[in-house]
């Protein structure tokens, strides 16, 4: 007798299946295509996960369909350590995310981000030369800084520039931070002046359009306060695949448990 929890493992296994083939398929045409170091990063942990997928769905689908019960079991135990593990990164996003925020600063529509307002774990990922150095060139190749002025905005009046809602990115690696006091004159491009504020980001400022402040502590922060927001909405998300991947693995251990009845079922006419 066809048992339906078989059948919803070997549905939801074969959906998956299909859904690692473009995954793997785009990294890939990531490896083989990408033209910078940024977009070469990416391919490997595609690759992976879109083998990972492909084994996995494939194991749950034989094992399912086939009445392969050793086969079951390693796809439950390997959704189990995968359940675990989402569970574990879920938390620890919430925590490293917890603390940092963007600091209002009077008469800006932008606000100015401090590195040591973060995670110290955040904080060493970022102050790590061989990371920051793979980061700034992902940054450069997107061009952050550059669509400040594309649009024609590097006629804006210092006032009107002034209350621009800049992402964090922008404000943090594109323009100086405003305890310099330097003088306007683009947005991306400003006049040095002398300055007794002890911020070090006022001595890494550089007008070319290669290092503006992808130097300084505020693009660090900025970045950080990116992907602040980003996990945020990942962990949120990750709660509620969590609560899919408990009820798929529910459905497997009633299959598992169907293909060892039927298999006491054949031994024992």
């Amino acid at each position: 007798m066809v048992r339906i929890s078989n059948n919803l493992v070997g549905i939801l296994n074969f959906v998956t299946f299909l859904l690692s083939i473009p995954i793997l398929a785009s990294g890939i045409w990531l490896s083989r295509q990408g033209t910078s170091e940024c977009e070469r990063f990416l391919d490997r942990p595609v690759i992976a996960l879109g083998v990972f997928l492909m084994i996995v769905s494939l194991a749950g689908l034989i094992g399912a369909c086939c009445r392969v019960s050793w086969l079951l079991w390693v796809y439950l135990l390997v959704m189990f350590l995968l359940i675990v593990l989402l569970f574990c990164f879920t938390i620890f996003a919430f925590v490293v995310t917890n603390k940092g925020a963007g600091n209002t600063v009077s008469g800006r529509g932008y606000k100015e981000y401090r590195l040591g307002d973060y995670s110290s774990w955040l904080q060493k990922r970022v102050n790590s030369s061989k990371n920051w150095n793979k980061i700034k060139s992902c940054l450069q190749d997107s061009m952050v800084c550059k669509s400040l002025i594309d649009d024609g905005s590097d006629n804006t009046p210092v006032d009107v520039f002034y209350t621009r809602h800049l992402s964090s990115i922008q404000s943090g690696c594109c323009k100086p931070s405003n305890d310099c006091g330097f003088t306007y004159v683009t947005p991306t491009n400003w006049t040095k002046t002398t300055t007794t504020s002890g911020n070090p980001d006022c001595n890494a400022w550089d007008n070319d359009p290669d290092t503006l402040c992808f130097n300084c502590q505020s693009c660090k922060a900025g970045l950080l306060d990116n992907i602040k927001s980003d996990w945020k909405k990942v962990a949120v998300l990750n709660v509620i695949f969590l609560v899919f991947l408990i009820i798929v693995y529910s459905i497997g251990c009633c299959a598992f448990r169907n293909n060892r009845e039927d298999n006491s079922w054949k031994r024992y006419p």
